[in-house]
């Protein structure tokens, strides 16, 4: 697999605008309320994402200034996130990018190896492997967001940035 890099409206942050920290948190649309007796039940009205990406160490800046901040932009992460279980099927939460395909890791004997797989429609499906007793399944994520125009510095030669999203 390639090294792919974090997109944002379809823009390419390159490793020249340097290493980015990138984070994802659930959103809101949810709420623990109490019934008669005291018993606690999760009300759910929706779910959503937010997260940051940022640099303090680039030799660039990141070249975002050209994007319209006002509509909701294609973000791409290139933070995997990851289901753990014995299914082989797993359901992902929420959109892997196109131009990563979902992987699987199978635990065998106390180590991870590759795992066949194919992705359609949500759904990865994995090929058992003799002796494994646990699977990874691991997508990098791609989101439709709402973002300020992100603050970008400059000092001693060194670009940081960056950038808070939610989820549209």
């Amino acid at each position: 697999m390639s090294n792919p890099s974090v997109m944002l409206g379809g823009v390419p942050i390159v490793l020249h605008a340097g290493s980015s920290d990138q984070s994802v948190s659930p959103l809101g649309g949810s709420g623990l309320v109490r019934l008669s007796q005291g018993k606690g039940v999760k009300m759910t009205h929706w779910s959503k994402a937010s997260g940051s990406i940022s640099s303090s160490d680039g030799w660039m800046p990141p070249g975002l200034s050209g994007l319209d901040f006002t509509q909701a932009l294609e973000l791409r992460l290139t933070k995997p996130m990851c289901i753990t279980g014995t299914g082989l099927v797993v359901t992902l939460k929420g959109e892997p990018r196109p131009d990563v395909a979902p992987w699987v890791l199978a635990h065998v004997n106390g180590n991870w190896r590759p795992a066949p797989s194919s992705y359609s429609a949500g759904d990865v499906t994995i090929t058992p492997v003799a002796g494994a007793d646990l699977y990874a399944t691991y997508w990098m994520p791609v989101y439709s967001v709402f973002i300020s125009e992100p603050p970008e510095s400059m000092g001693a030669g060194v670009y940081g940035w960056t950038i808070n999203w939610e989820e549209a």
